[in-house]
């Protein structure tokens, strides 16, 4: 061994001096068990990865590549591991949660509506709803982060000859449509090759209209999906519009009606308009029964949103849509007349796609919850934010999903625990923006029965979830960011986000005056709907005069979690992986 190699080999393990000392008795008990003389040759790792780790599928070749990433901290024991080095391995990139290597792995060959898929809401905002800059750069961010549906609200120009989009009513500044088509189709498969959907808000004129569909047309070509002159029976599959770009759209008002509707914006300045979030964001509502806990003052109120769908009947306002631009339309939207029964009711001979506000989802669900499931099992739900969330704050995106509404479309430039949960989602299969639906939400009984949200769930399985330590704030965080004149004082609090049976949050010790925080302590969590539940970890430094600090944070798909001893990456406020900060933990389902 050279020199230069020896140095590099001493101050790696000088970095992790600290860290090992603190090694887990737990771990040094598996590390005893699982070695001979100190040392784990890739036969002992083997055995480690498919009686501890849970890696059934685990090959000699696999333990045999750990051995020897990791054999510059072996120094003179290069046929296996010492502790420090198996610690290290634990503690790695190599040793996640979630098993990076699957990829896409969820069935992509059916219709759309077997999918929760990543939805943004008026995209195009840099901030709040009502003062913000419109630009295609909140687009291309959330492009780049998976997100599959891009919401533009289109309006005329001041001098009524070109297209804009921005959101109406307010005072946002406009930005160009066909900037924001252009970046969409730079940047469109990204992250992901599965479909983009683009949702129009239309308030154009028909002139108008036509011009768009040559934007359209001429931006995207070949990647546009077009049905045709007819609609569609059943929604095509992901799989099969890879990297195709969808218009998804209702039947649009005239222009000079939308101009008439007054009073919008007095409308969005109340409610929400001046309270202030957390630094990390509210506590996600708790689903009472469906109504949210912090909505039952709300609940009774008109949510005449501006989103509202118009009335498929009302042919007054239909017959003038310019033909080149209807054909462009894949995915109709519309709101039949006739109340939340004809809302839902599932057509054999077409598909489209309904929207509804938080709070009309809410107020359905108390009464069609199960009208709800079946119309998802073939038709798309869309669900927004209320008009009230002035500050681009979200909603508690399980009221959507437990009633099979695959876009919960969320505000994606700010943060907050509600946007966690959506990272957290999406985080699964691959991480390609769909996510397929549990079967419990596409199948129906003999007689048609659906999944009842209301009725009683026998518990199915366990997670028992082990906080061993975390390691990384000295060297992510300036040394004086928790206290000027100590180290700080983490805890960590751990819980799940899913149906209102399974929702819950605990709360470790606090360890003081500590960069490498020890708890070894474990929590338990029955589950009545696994294959909705989110691992939510966060961690946050205890002050005593003022509000405790943000300390970092993750989300997980239960239904993809690694049982074993695995190395949890923590995310900054806005969903931004730390460079060093990780927990070490322990998961299992019993």
């Amino acid at each position: 061994m050279s020199k230069q190699t020896y140095r590099v080999c001493f101050c790696f393990r000088r970095r992790f001096k600290l860290a090992v000392a603190e090694v887990p008795d737990e771990i040094k008990a598996l590390f005893d068990l699982y070695s001979e003389n100190g040392i784990m040759t890739a036969d002992h790792i083997h055995r480690f990865l498919i009686e501890v780790q849970k890696q059934e599928k685990a090959t000699f070749e696999e333990a045999q590549s750990i051995v020897e990433s990791l054999k510059h901290l072996s120094l003179f024991h290069r046929k296996g591991l010492p502790l420090e080095a198996f610690f290290k391995y634990l503690f790695g990139d190599t040793n996640p949660p979630l098993d990076l290597k699957l990829g896409v792995h969820h069935d992509m060959t059916a219709p759309l509506s077997h999918y929760f898929i990543y939805t943004g809401h008026n995209s195009y905002l840099t901030g709040n709803q009502l003062s913000s800059e419109c630009s295609d750069v909140p687009i291309i961010n959330a492009l780049k982060k998976g997100v599959r549906v891009i919401e533009l609200d289109i309006w005329p120009n001041s001098d009524n000859d070109d297209v804009e989009v921005l959101h109406g009513r307010t005072l946002t500044t406009p930005v160009q449509l066909i900037k924001c088509l252009r970046s969409i189709k730079e940047h469109a498969f990204t992250a992901s090759e599965f479909p983009v959907v683009i949702t129009l808000e239309d308030h154009l004129t028909p002139d108008l209209q036509a011009k768009v569909a040559q934007m359209v047309t001429q931006t995207f070509g070949d990647i546009l999906f077009t049905p045709g002159s007819e609609r569609l029976k059943e929604f095509p599959s992901p799989d099969s519009l890879k990297r195709r770009i969808i218009i998804s759209t209702k039947p649009p008002k005239e222009y000079l009606e939308a101009k008439e509707i007054k009073g919008k914006e007095s409308d969005y300045q109340k409610g929400n308009a001046a309270s202030d979030e957390e630094a990390w964001g509210k506590e996600i509502p708790i689903l009472n029964g469906h109504i949210l806990a912090d909505d039952k003052n709300e609940s009774d109120k008109d949510d005449d949103d501006a989103e509202e769908d118009l009335d498929e009947g009302d042919h007054k306002l239909q017959h003038d849509i310019a033909p080149e631009y209807k054909r462009l339309i894949a995915i109709h939207a519309g709101k039949p007349k006739g109340g939340l029964d004809e809302c839902l009711k599932v057509d054999p001979d077409k598909v489209r796609r309904l929207s509804l506000s938080e709070q009309q989802l809410e107020k359905a669900a108390e009464t069609h919850g199960k009208e709800i499931v079946r119309f998802t099992q073939r038709n798309i739900l869309r669900v927004y934010p209320k008009g009230t969330r002035v500050n681009s704050s979200n909603y508690n995106p399980l009221i959507g999903w437990m009633h099979g509404a695959q876009m919960v479309a969320f505000n994606m430039q700010g943060y907050g625990r509600s946007l966690w949960l959506m990272q957290g989602m999406f985080r699964a299969n691959g991480g390609c923006g769909f996510v397929k639906k549990p079967s419990f939400l596409l199948k129906s009984g003999p007689h048609g029965e659906v999944f009842d949200t209301k009725a009683k769930l026998h518990m199915q399985k366990t997670l028992k979830v082990k906080i061993y330590m975390g390691e990384g704030w000295f060297y992510d965080f300036q040394r004086t960011h928790f206290d000027a004149y100590s180290p700080p004082d983490f805890y960590a609090r751990v819980g799940i986000a899913g149906v209102p049976a399974d929702t819950v949050m605990k709360k470790t010790k606090t360890l003081e005056d500590s960069w490498i925080p020890f708890w070894n302590e474990e929590f338990e969590f029955p589950l009545t709907v696994p294959e909705l539940a989110l691992l939510r970890i966060e961690v946050h430094e205890y002050d005593m005069s003022e509000k405790d600090d943000f300390g970092g944070q993750t989300c997980l798909p239960v239904w993809e979690l690694r049982e074993g001893i695995r190395a949890v990456p923590l995310h900054d406020r806005k969903g931004e992986r730390y460079e060093s900060v990780k927990l070490l933990v322990r998961l299992e389902f019993v």
